[in-house]
């Protein structure tokens, strides 16, 4: 064991924090690793909201951090979940398109694919799609037969199990008020008191930008809140696919829209939609937090974004309002879907981050200041990414310090 073994905190105890933590311990020898999470168990925000899928990698900018990232982390989740028996359904993925233009841009995703080295996409014909989902319809589609799901906050809950047995503390009901870089280390603040570590990172997602804040950090990129809501479809339809049916991403539109998503406990999920949240952790309507309506209200961006955006916002608010409206999208996919009895199913809030002139964040963004790395942004495929995300943060913290490999 090292003579001065590493002290290193982590902030955020949703799946890429915890697999920081444990990242951190597998790759120092005798380090002390402590995991803050304000909340009284783990994965209580995005992890734990979300639809479970492992992206293959269709969409990103080949060469980024996202489709890298991606990537690996498809490959170390996979391998992960074997290991520790987890559930991990290969069911595929279909990006259906509807229309000429669709199968324009359907085209230029399926490029990306292949530059992303998606394992087995490969493009359909309309009389080809209902080889792999038979109630399925549309004039092309884009088969990923490796996209997966799986139960996030299950993989959470084992990489803390990881944690706790290497001798790792996560320390729950524990919130972080800001960070402090000093000359060497960093100081960790909580209403508790304050503690000195040589290493530092922050995975706290909906509360980036306010961490990153309290550190001298800019404040944007700015946390704007979006609510998703999905539906779960009724027994007696959700047999009527067999995996992940998607829309044909439009660039004119900031999210994607309504699809369907088999979940891991076998019920079928309709969704999400994304509307603006009155709230950063607001899974009800009726919850309203002040504080972040004021955020994003005097947030010059988000006017700009807004602006931008009416046609979308009209189009997803139309889907917030009608559930009819919200079936109506999914049976564009699905006409046996006509009629189905559909009920409330989960809703996340997504951390979307924004620049100062209203354009979203699209790539992941990971800042370092010395001794302190704050995630800014990590949307999906986040959770997917988790494990690779962990590799790089540690790789680049640890980057000049003697002994790290």
């Amino acid at each position: 064991m090292p003579a001065n073994p590493l002290r290193c905190a982590v902030v955020g105890g949703g799946i890429i924090g915890v697999a920081v933590a444990r990242e951190l311990i597998n790759q120092l020898e005798g380090a002390s690793v402590t995991v803050y999470e304000k909340e009284e168990k783990l994965a209580s925000h995005q992890t734990g909201h979300n639809s479970g899928v492992v992206h293959a990698g269709l969409y990103y900018e080949p060469g980024g951090l996202k489709a890298t990232l991606c990537r690996r982390g498809v490959e170390l989740l996979k391998e992960y979940c074997a290991a520790k028996k987890l559930p991990y359904d290969q069911c595929g993925k279909l990006v259906i398109a509807q229309t000429a233009e669709e199968r324009r841009r359907l085209d230029d995703v399926f490029v990306r694919a292949q530059a992303n080295g998606v394992p087995g996409a490969r493009m359909l014909g309309g009389d080809e799609i209902k080889e792999v989902e038979p109630n399925a319809v549309g004039v092309a589609a884009l088969h990923s037969p490796e996209t997966a799901i799986v139960d996030y906050a299950a993989v959470t809950n084992a990489l803390a199990d990881d944690v706790r047995q290497a001798g790792g503390q996560i320390r729950l009901g524990q919130e972080v008020s800001s960070l402090e870089q000093e000359g060497q280390g960093v100081v960790v603040h909580t209403r508790d008191g304050a503690e000195h570590y040589d290493l530092a990172v922050a995975c706290t997602g909906l509360q980036s930008d306010r961490l990153a804040a309290s550190t001298g950090e800019p404040s944007t990129p700015r946390i704007v809140p979006f609510f998703g809501q999905y539906f779960l479809l009724g027994p007696e339809a959700r047999n009527q696919v067999k995996g992940l049916i998607y829309p044909v991403p439009d660039a004119r539109h900031p999210f994607l829209g309504v699809h369907l998503t088999k979940r891991i406990d076998g019920e079928m999920m309709l969704g999400p939609n994304a509307f603006i949240s009155f709230g950063r952790e607001s899974y009800s309507w009726k919850d309203v937090n002040v504080r972040d309506v004021l955020d994003y209200a005097l947030f010059p961006g988000f006017w700009n974004f807004a602006r931008k955006n009416l046609p979308s916002a009209a189009r997803e608010f139309q889907t917030v309002i009608s559930k009819r409206k919200f079936i109506a999208e999914a049976t564009r996919f699905v006409p046996s879907l006509e009629g189905a009895s559909i009920v409330p199913g989960t809703r996340g809030v997504r951390a979307q981050a924004m620049n100062a002139d209203g354009s979203l964040v699209d790539d992941f963004v990971i800042a370092r200041r010395q001794d302190l790395t704050l995630v800014r942004n990590a949307p999906s495929p986040g959770a997917t990414s988790s494990l690779a995300i962990a590799e790089y943060i540690v790789n680049q913290a640890l980057e000049g310090r003697d002994g790290a490999h």
